[in-house]
């Protein structure tokens, strides 16, 4: 089965030339010693953009460069599955930026800029203060975390991403969760966390009646 690692494995390692934008090294896409399978160079680019009023986007990592960072960290892992990772790693990242994006919805922006991500950093091993909490009560803990930088109309806004394997639908297909929101740096974004917290509340103490309202076989009547 093939799972992500714990931590992603882009994430530096001590002596590691980093890259002041998103903190992670400079990979070579040279092939391992005694890698058995080619594995692409190719570079895929994401739907995230990274400067202001630029066409320009994020590139994910290749899977050589996927490979070549497990190898760096010390993970076994079999060859045949990193192309299937990358595309789990790269699946996750553009979810996260989805969830980024109806949550800047609803910040005030008095411009017509669009969102982009500026700088972002990996943190598997600093807990955010929400997971620590959850799991004094036995919620599983995330496998990664990321803290993203959001610019727009001059201000720059942190969220945190906490990534979690959630219980498999279908026996050796993989399922994860992402709980994505604006850290609580300021007073807009803890109104904005508030307010998004209790309509949450809100509908399921007092459910739309079409929402409660449902036939024997699950669909709405």
């Amino acid at each position: 089965m093939t799972s992500i690692p714990p931590g992603c494995p882009m994430h530096k390692a001590d002596g590691d030339e980093l890259n002041k934008l998103n903190m992670m090294p400079n990979l070579a896409q040279t092939p391992q010693s005694d890698q058995t399978i080619e594995l692409p160079t190719e570079r895929v680019i994401s739907s995230i953009p990274k400067a202001k009023g630029d066409d320009a986007r994020w590139e994910y990592p290749s899977p050589q460069q996927f490979y070549n960072a497990l190898r760096r960290k010390g993970w076994e892992t079999p060859e045949e599955e990193i192309e299937t990772m990358v595309d789990i790693h790269n699946f996750l990242n553009e979810e996260a930026w989805q969830e980024v994006l109806k949550w800047e919805s609803k910040y005030k922006c008095d411009c017509a800029e669009d969102p982009y991500l500026s700088k972002f950093q990996g943190r598997p091993q600093e807990p955010t203060p929400k997971a620590r909490w959850h799991a004094l009560f036995g919620a599983p803990k995330p496998f990664d975390r990321h803290d993203w930088y959001i610019s727009r109309c001059g201000q720059s806004r942190r969220y945190v991403i906490d990534y979690y394997e959630a219980p498999e639908d279908v026996p050796g297909v993989p399922v994860f969760h992402l709980d994505v929101r604006p850290a609580l740096d300021d007073a807009e974004s803890v109104m904005v966390r508030f307010k998004e917290a209790a309509k949450v509340k809100w509908n399921q103490w007092f459910p739309s009646p079409a929402a409660a309202t449902t036939s024997t076989d699950g669909k709405s009547a």
